[in-house]
């Protein structure tokens, strides 16, 4: 069974999904629609707001997202990194013992199915540009600001 619950952000709406047991997906939407919440998608719902106003830095949700081996290990990355700072495709390669994967590490960030909680937003190009978002760069720069990474 998949649960449904959606936040309207400051981005727009999140579309927050649940297998019942964990958080599978939370993915930018242009629109909301039914829900049929659970307790996971309704805490990743008030966790999110909190984030978004300011008053949360981190995450405390079960998440359970789908993916490869390799993928599981890029976003295990991802979570490592701290609130108000970013990271380089090149330097989670090195961390996960691959230096030369950085453009499989770029195709894993991209494939992140759990938006904002798997801070994807937060890795940038090794020359400080602000590369590809599945949400669009937009929303990346704004989250960034709001992290206080990007102070332009």
């Amino acid at each position: 069974m998949t649960y449904v619950s959606y936040y309207e952000s400051p981005l727009g709406y999140l579309r927050i999904l649940s297998n019942g047991s964990a958080v599978t997906e939370i993915k930018f939407m242009d629109f909301d629609g039914p829900e049929d919440p659970d307790s996971h998608t309704e805490s990743a719902r008030t966790q999110l707001r909190e984030y978004f106003e300011g008053s949360r830095d981190s995450f405390q949700l079960e998440l359970a997202p789908d993916g490869t081996e390799f993928e599981q290990r890029v976003w295990q990355q991802l979570l490592k990194i701290p609130k108000g700072s970013t990271t380089s495709y090149g330097d989670i390669a090195k961390k996960i013992g691959d230096d030369k994967a950085s453009q499989a590490v770029g195709r894993a960030n991209g494939k992140n199915p759990i938006a904002i909680v798997i801070p994807c937003h937060r890795v940038i190009g090794s020359d400080q540009k602000l590369t590809g978002y599945a949400g669009g760069p937009e929303r990346k720069e704004w989250l960034l600001k709001h992290e206080g990474a990007l102070l332009i």
